[in-house]
Parts: C-alpha cells; sequence; structure tokens
C-alpha cells in the first residue's frame, strides 16, 4: 500500500490516491508495453531487497523481480482504512494475468466487496479473462460469502445482501487501449458487468479510428513519459476528447508525456535537432506537427488551453450493468 501521483486516482476531495497490490508481475504482451514503468520499478526494488520483488519473470516478456506472485498477506489492508479512499488496485500488475489463481481473483474481488467506502479502479490489459470471470454465475455467491467471511459476520443475511449488490457498485473496471490493433479489448470490457467501465489509452500510440464507446462511462488519455518515450500527436487525443463530447463519455486527459507539441512545421522548413516530426500531412501545405521533447512537468496537461478532469458520473456508478 503506498499514495500514488496518478491523476485519475484522487479522490473526490483532491486528497492522492492509493495502490493496492495483492499481486506483482506481469508480462508483456503488447506496444503499449514495451517501456513498463512496473517491470523497471521491480528490478530496482528486487536489488533493494524488497521482499515482493524476489520473483524474476521471462527475460523476454518480463524480468528481475516482475515474476507473477500473489501475496495473501496483503489482502486484509483495505479492511483496516477506515477513510474512504480511492485505489488503484495492482499498479505493478494485471489481476487478469493468466497466472493469478481463480480463487486469488475471488479473494482480492471479496475484499473490495467487503470494503465498499472505497473505490477501487482496476485495470487490465486481458479484459477476455475479465468477461469471463464476471459473467460465471457461480463467481458472484463465491465473492458474496467470501467477503461475508472476511468481513468478520459469515452470516446468510450479510452474504445475501453483497450477493444482490452486483456489479459491485464501488468497483470500476478497466482496459488499456494504446493502439488501433487493440480496440477490440473494449468489446470484452462491454461484456462485463461493472458500475463503471473505463479505457486508458495510455500511452497513446496511434488514432483509435475504430473505437466504440458504446457502454463507456469514462476514458483516460495520455502520452508516455520516460526513457525512450514515444510522441502523441495532438490529433490523435482532440478525437478522443471530441467522441467522448459526443457520446457522453466522461474525458481525462492525463498528461502529454516525455514529448510537447509545439506548432506546425512546413515540407522543408528547418527544426531544431531536439524535436521530431510526427503525423501525415494535415493540408494542401503539407504541415505537419512538431513535439519537442521537454519532459513530463514541463510538456503539462494542458490540452488546447484547458484541463481536462471529468470522471464518470453518479447515474453511470449505479447502473451499466
Amino acid at each position: 500500500m503506498a499514495t500514488t501521483s496518478i491523476e485519475w486516482t484522487r479522490g473526490d476531495d483532491g486528497a492522492a490516491g492509493m495502490t493496492w497490490n495483492p499481486v506483482t508481475g506481469c508480462n508483456r504482451i503488447s506496444d503499449g508495453c514495451t517501456n513498463c514503468y512496473a517491470l523497471t520499478m521491480a528490478k530496482r526494488l528486487k536489488a533493494m531487497g524488497a521482499a515482493k520483488y524476489q520473483t524474476d519473470g521471462d527475460p523476454r516478456t518480463s524480468g528481475p523481480g516482475f515474476g507473477v506472485a500473489v501475496h495473501p498477506d496483503e489482502l486484509r489492508k483495505p479492511l483496516t482504512w477506515r477513510k474512504p479512499r480511492k485505489v488503484f488496485v495492482n499498479s505493478m500488475s494485471d489481476l487478469f494475468h493468466a497466472k493469478v489463481p481463480r480463487e486469488f481473483i475471488i479473494d482480492v474481488f471479496a475484499v473490495m466487496a467487503a470494503t465498499p467506502r472505497h473505490t477501487y479502479q482496476v485495470l487490465t490489459k486481458r479484459p477476455e479473462r475479465m468477461a469471463r470471470f464476471f459473467t460465471n454465475p457461480e463467481l458472484r455467491a463465491d465473492v458474496a460469502w467470501r467477503a461475508s467471511e472476511l468481513a468478520g459476520d459469515g452470516g446468510d443475511a450479510r452474504g445475501r445482501v453483497l450477493y444482490n449488490s452486483w456489479p459491485l457498485p464501488s468497483v470500476w473496471l478497466g482496459t488499456s487501449i494504446e493502439s488501433n490493433k487493440h480496440v477490440g479489448r473494449a468489446d470484452a470490457l462491454r461484456d462485463t458487468p461493472a458500475a463503471v467501465r473505463f479505457i486508458s489509452a495510455e500511452p497513446l500510440l496511434g488514432p483509435l479510428t475504430d473505437l466504440d464507446l458504446t457502454g463507456i462511462d469514462w476514458l483516460i488519455a495520455g502520452g508516455e513519459s520516460g526513457r525512450g518515450a514515444r510522441p502523441m500527436h495532438p490529433d490523435w487525443v482532440r478525437d478522443l476528447r471530441d467522441r467522448c463530447t459526443d457520446t457522453g463519455t466522461a474525458f481525462f486527459f492525463k498528461q502529454w508525456g516525455e514529448w510537447a507539441p509545439t506548432g506546425w512545421l512546413g515540407i522543408g522548413e528547418p527544426h531544431p535537432d531536439r524535436e521530431r516530426l510526427i503525423g501525415d500531412p494535415v493540408d494542401e501545405h503539407g504541415h505537419r506537427v512538431v513535439v519537442e521533447r521537454a519532459g513530463k512537468k514541463a510538456a503539462g496537461r494542458l490540452l488546447d488551453g484547458r484541463t481536462w478532469d471529468e470522471y464518470p458520473t453518479a447515474d453511470a456508478v449505479e447502473v451499466s450493468a
């Protein structure tokens, strides 16, 4: 458990949210994983002797300290938090990784069911397993009665209340979509019962031309930061913002990332070596957008002169089953 600076995990009062990692480790499966911050952090934590990061992963897709491992001793921590918190679940893993046992996933969701005062955000690149999990008729009962046991009142009455509170109203389920070839993940998310369904388009590596926002309550977009970061074209994120406005989907712009847009350039015009041209020509003059490596802090979060910090509405949290 730790506080987090992730912008979209802030509480309603603006306070920093929390991360909760009952599972650690993962494997890279798509282009958005190339510069995975968690993989780099796990290597550092392993070297520091952190107990949770001593399992190594496949060096082709994972790395030192980043092998998938479950941590039962982490499960009960949210039960001890009295003040309501917004919690990003498994910032250092993917809860629906194939190596995470079904029984352990049930335990994680049982803790969430037993602590409705908190708001939980679960993000996966494996929404197909998540959809299978949540459409399994046995799961609802398993989570309900396990949550009743965790809360210390294992009676049938408590279990029935939790059984009928489905989908869990304080749990938001999301999937990452970084490029157009992965927009099918949204279909699996739509098949998943959830109080809030959300998409993280971060790092946004191209236009999401074929993304269907039907049934999606919230979309987070952002550019990549850190070493090796790839630039994001402003028009990619503007298109998502405008489509969210049209569909009533809440839109959250997290960051430009390492690269900031600095203007437009015509064919043949010189530009400094520190800058890069991206995108196809956009008009008859062949203008292309110029981005400069500025660093995350300097690049900031302004899109067309303002911040976009929209969250799902209360109506979205109540329905979307």
